[in-house]
């Protein structure tokens, strides 16, 4: 769904005067393909729930309330993991959300972009499930790290 070569930014966070923190990823070649993460909250101190949003031309897929564990390894350290090895990594690097109805591929390719795969996966368990995919790519260094630190902020606000 995307290449490369556009040097635009592939992240944006909402700025402090927005009430309802996200974070979307926009395709580098398509601004109309993107992952968003939104609608965070919390009930208590042990985690927090959010959405993620996929959008691409004829697809749109959204997955309620996905957990990050405080105890748990969550998406920042693997995005934090592929900004540190910006020089590259053989094969794929895969992440998912405990639940498994978010899970993330990463692939590294020439050039110095990596393409994450985005899947959306609810109720793996229950007949009539589905799933949805879209990729964007990044730029492996400075957008890769950026990626890491709006994510890390996004599931560290202030819990209420």
């Amino acid at each position: 769904m995307s290449s490369p070569n556009d040097d635009t930014d592939s992240t944006d966070s909402t700025d402090s005067t927005d009430s309802t923190p996200s974070v979307t990823i926009r395709c580098r070649d398509n601004a109309s393909v993107s992952v968003t993460f939104c609608d965070r909250f919390s009930f208590d101190s042990d985690s927090v729930h959010y959405a993620v949003e996929l959008c691409a031309p004829g697809l749109t897929a959204r997955v309620n309330e996905v957990v990050a564990w405080v105890r748990d390894s969550d998406l920042t350290p693997f995005l934090e993991g592929l900004a540190g090895d910006y020089q590259g990594w053989n094969g794929e690097r895969n992440w998912q959300a405990q639940d498994r109805d978010v899970a993330v591929s990463a692939a590294f390719r020439s050039g110095g972009h990596v393409g994450l795969t985005w899947t959306l996966r609810p109720w793996t368990q229950a007949a009539g499930g589905w799933g949805a995919s879209v990729t964007t790519w990044l730029e492996a260094g400075e957008q890769m790290a950026a990626l890491a630190t709006d994510i890390r902020h996004f599931l560290a606000q202030e819990r209420r």
